[in-house]
């Protein structure tokens, strides 16, 4: 009977286990060592490399295993051995051994030194630098043609500079992706670090999407901690998108030193995009059992009745709980956009949907004063939501930037 009991109890446990072994596959090694990925000099540049630089404009930082065993370099869903930087351009066409057309993204690595004094060059007297860090699933040719979308976009006149980590690209490598992006957070948090010591850098863009926030914010967070007032006060405008970080470990690990008011008081703002039609974050809630700093589910089902009763959508935010003063006051904005999502998924509004790009436009080049006319107060004084743009103009901002060289 005991046997048979346990057996009971068993038999669901390895049928999930059998389901999830059949979805999702471990990491492949793959048949070649990573060692003749990179053997080729263009892999570990030493000297100076200004032809290879020509014509790309955009920096990126990576942990990826680069290919360096064809002409064209590109950059795997694996970890590398270390940090390396360089730049791009947008894809372009080229023919491959074969003799055959190839969509590629040009690519180049340059020494660690060189790469820092192009960037301030390119940075100019304004010291600006928008950074951005990617989410789960993605694949270097998305996050550089995201990259070149934020740019043009925005129109941002400083280096852009693309932090990539292996992330597999792979609706069913989730835990994977994790994996990865925990295992890259010593490297990010360095990287931040030495960018906020540079002296020619006046001021930070730093904007994260989805997994790309845990990351993110555990970096600032070191920065801060690990250095005076005047090394992190350029960190100065943080733009999460779908952030997918557990919303109450931002509320009781993160957001009293991130928005601490001496930051505050050095001009640092905090602006969160959420959406209730989320799908992405909807699925990571269930996964993790929380709820995602981007997505404004109720948690608290006694919180959601309180707020039907009201008369409000139930709909719940970061930080109600947290400050006696209003988080506004804190540095913090949250912007909802559930009303204006233009996809099915409502997981990427900041460069699908017009109204929340032509905000985040404004929120990269003034911060929280870059509201735009189409945010709506609500009962909470540091949340808005987005209303739909009002001329034909706005409405195509997306679609004129997305797919930048294609």
């Amino acid at each position: 009977m005991q046997r048979a009991f346990l057996s009971l109890r068993i038999a669901p446990v390895a049928a999930l286990l059998f389901l999830l072994s059949a979805c999702v596959s471990g990491v492949d090694y793959g048949p070649v060592p990573h060692g003749d990925y990179v053997a080729e000099p263009r892999c570990n540049p030493v000297g100076s490399h200004s032809g290879a630089m020509a014509g790309k404009e955009y920096f990126f930082a990576t942990t990826r295993l680069p290919d360096c065993r064809t002409p064209a370099i590109t950059l795997t869903n694996k970890r590398t051995d270390r940090m390396r930087f360089g730049r791009f351009a947008p894809r372009t066409t080229m023919m491959n051994a074969r003799g055959k057309e190839q969509k590629v993204i040009p690519v180049a690595f340059e020494p660690e030194t060189a790469w820092w004094d192009a960037l301030s060059k390119k940075a100019g007297s304004d010291g600006r630098v928008l950074l951005y860090v990617h989410g789960y699933k993605e694949r270097f040719p998305r996050t550089s043609r995201d990259t070149i979308q934020i740019a043009r976009l925005t129109e941002f006149e400083g280096p852009v500079v693309l932090y990539t980590w292996p992330s597999h690209g792979s609706v069913l490598s989730y835990a994977v992706d994790e994996a990865n992006m925990y295992w890259d957070e010593r490297n990010f948090r360095r990287f931040l670090n030495k960018m906020a010591q540079q002296p020619w850098i006046k001021e930070i863009v730093l904007v994260s999407h989805s997994m790309g926030a845990r990351l993110v914010l555990p970096a600032v967070d070191y920065v801060d901690r690990n250095s005076s007032s005047a090394d992190s006060s350029n960190i100065s405008n943080i733009i999460l998108a779908s952030p997918d970080i557990d919303r109450q470990e931002f509320e009781r690990d993160i957001a009293e030193e991130v928005l601490s008011a001496r930051r505050v008081n050095n001009d640092r703002r905090l602006t969160v995009y959420v959406s209730a039609k989320d799908r992405a974050l909807e699925t990571s809630r269930r996964i993790h059992g929380y709820p995602r700093l981007g997505t404004p589910y109720c948690f608290d089902p006694f919180r959601a009745a309180e707020l039907r009763q009201q008369g409000y959508p139930e709909r719940c935010y970061a930080l109600e709980a947290i400050y006696d003063a209003p988080p506004a006051k804190k540095g913090m904005t949250i912007v909802d956009t559930t009303e204006v999502s233009d996809s099915n998924f409502g997981h990427s509004d900041f460069v699908q949907s017009a109204a929340v790009c032509a905000d985040f436009k404004q929120v990269v080049k003034n911060g929280m004063r870059g509201a735009t006319r189409n945010r709506v107060a609500t009962h909470l004084d540091y949340v808005f939501r987005l209303q739909p743009v009002e001329n034909a103009r706005n409405s195509n901002l997306c679609m004129e930037e997305a797919n930048p060289g294609e």
